[in-house]
């Protein structure tokens, strides 16, 4: 007979992964239609296209800054539900817009569901989960966000030889279904139990731990581990109920806060962004009216995203991000000589309808282009991708750790908006340029990165305080140890693990010999 637990975590992992999807079908609603003959018919300009295009990350962030007041006092489980209703109501607006602003309002609102998903979803898969499973289902998550730009990419792909304006609004219409699929995941889990605890709701997260954790067998020695785990980080939360939000601005914490945000921050002016909102303006750019060939790098981005969610514990954060700063500077300087040696300005016939298209390249440098975008995204995929939201919650102690991953989190979707806004002014305006710009940013966050990012994988967060310490020797004031000098030490932190004895699970020699006298 199936056991309960195998169920449990395929449900768990179903969540995470429509979760997901929910957030990537939002992020590239718009990548694909945008370059279609229907859409573009209604003409808008470069500065209009922005401001549609970051509304929803304007969202995004509004929600991120809000999320913990605007649904205060509901559980993680009764939150994501309301978050599909948001969801729901957005894809209502966009689907059956009948003008700009009415598009605008609805991938705001879709903006809003985006944030609060992403802030929330998570840690819902991680508080329900397994422990032995449990880093393996919170990936599972952020595998399936480009996975859902993927595949909302390729319906607006197919949706766009509809010779109608069913073209655009069918791919947006389809958005409601992982909302529906994830609200109906909802309906038969759980909800999170360690909001349970800080309720004093024990009789529950003892039920929902017996159902999830102990097979169906209350007196589980699991139970009592997970139970007496969470009172203790029940106590803790209340300890810390109270902290500031200044107290990220201390001179012993100011450093860690300023990483936590440039994390995001840098994540963001990578130029990702042009490649998941303006894929299409940049194939077109090289020759590729064609929305194959933009398609297939989200492609390359699910799929390199896969050894870094599998491996991302045994590499260390700081080369990996100094590796993929390199190869990503690298990629745009390329693609910025290429434009600038052979692009032309484009003309009345190349029949482009966006001042976006601002130059053309044909022949072999088109190809050198395309593939250069290709390896920019691979490089991105498997380092900063990642990076981004593993390194933040590593830096901080538990007091604190909330109000900073809200708060870095909150920078990125402010710069996701910017960039939205100004990729298709800047296309029109400074050409090949804004490659230039962009490799810019990727070698000041090399720079950045190398002289004061630490390493911190694979320590406590007791080590983790060490480091930012300026009072010991070699140290530097208000920074701590220097970044260049700190190394993850994988095998101590191994044989730690390992010398960890759990009476329960495996009793020590005194252990057995005392329960034998």
């Amino acid at each position: 007979m199936e056991s309960r637990l195998g169920r449990n975590c395929r449900m768990i992992t179903a969540t995470a992964v429509i979760g997901g999807m929910f957030v990537g079908f939002n992020i590239a609603s718009m990548s694909a239609i945008i370059a279609t003959a229907q859409y573009k018919c209604r003409g808008p300009d470069p500065w209009l296209q922005g401001v549609i295009m970051a509304a929803m990350p304007g969202g995004a962030w509004l929600s991120a800054i809000l999320s913990a007041w605007l649904l205060d006092g509901y559980g993680p489980r009764q939150e994501i539900q309301y978050i599909t209703g948001f969801w729901i109501s957005g894809c209502m607006f966009v689907t059956f817009s009948v003008n700009v602003p009415m598009l605008i309002v609805g991938r705001f609102i879709n903006g809003i569901s985006v944030g609060m998903c992403s802030a929330q979803l998570p840690d819902y898969v991680s508080g329900i989960s397994p422990p032995s499973v449990r880093g393996r289902l919170v990936s599972m998550y952020q595998w399936a966000v480009p996975c859902g730009m993927a595949t909302m990419f390729f319906i607006c792909l197919g949706c766009s030889f509809i010779e109608h304006q069913a073209a655009f609004r069918l791919p947006w219409g389809l958005q409601l279904i992982p909302a529906l699929l994830l609200l109906m995941c909802l309906y038969v889990l759980p909800e999170n139990p360690r909001w349970l605890a800080q309720m004093d709701r024990w009789q529950e997260v003892r039920e929902v731990l017996t159902l999830i954790h102990g097979r169906g067998d209350f007196c589980a020695p699991i139970v009592k581990r997970e139970t007496d785990a969470l009172i203790e980080a029940a106590r803790l939360d209340k300890v810390n109920a109270d902290v500031p939000w200044s107290e990220l601005i201390v001179p012993n914490m100011i450093n860690r806060t300023h990483i936590g945000l440039f994390t995001q921050i840098w994540s963001q002016l990578t130029g990702m962004n042009v490649m998941t909102y303006y894929a299409t303006y940049v194939f077109a750019m090289a020759g590729l009216d064609d929305l194959t060939y933009s398609g297939a790098q989200f492609i390359i981005y699910a799929v390199m995203s896969v050894p870094a969610l599998i491996w991302q514990d045994r590499m260390e954060r700081r080369p990996t991000m100094l590796i993929g700063a390199s190869l990503m500077c690298f990629f745009m300087s390329l693609n910025a000589g290429l434009f600038a040696i052979y692009s032309r300005p484009t003309t009345s016939s190349d029949h482009l309808d966006t001042g976006a298209i601002s130059m053309v390249v044909k022949g072999p440098p088109a190809r050198g282009i395309i593939a250069s975008t290709y390896l920019f995204v691979a490089s991105y995929a498997s380092t900063w991708g990642p990076a981004s939201w593993t390194y933040p919650p590593g830096l901080y102690p538990l007091r604190v750790r909330g109000k900073a991953v809200a708060l870095s989190t909150s920078a990125k979707w402010f710069s996701d908006f910017a960039l939205a806004c100004f990729t298709p002014v800047a296309f029109a305006t400074i050409t090949w340029k804004t490659y230039v710009l962009f490799a810019v940013f990727c070698a000041s966050m090399f720079i950045h990165c190398f002289f004061l990012f630490p390493e911190t994988a694979n320590k406590s967060s007791e080590e983790v305080a060490a480091i930012f310490e300026d009072n010991g020797p070699g140290s530097i004031k208000y920074i701590g140890t220097p970044a260049w000098k700190t190394r993850s030490d994988r095998h101590a932190t191994l044989q730690r693990e390992i010398n960890v004895v759990d009476p329960e699970t495996n009793p020590s020699p005194t252990t057995r010999s005392n329960t034998l006298n």
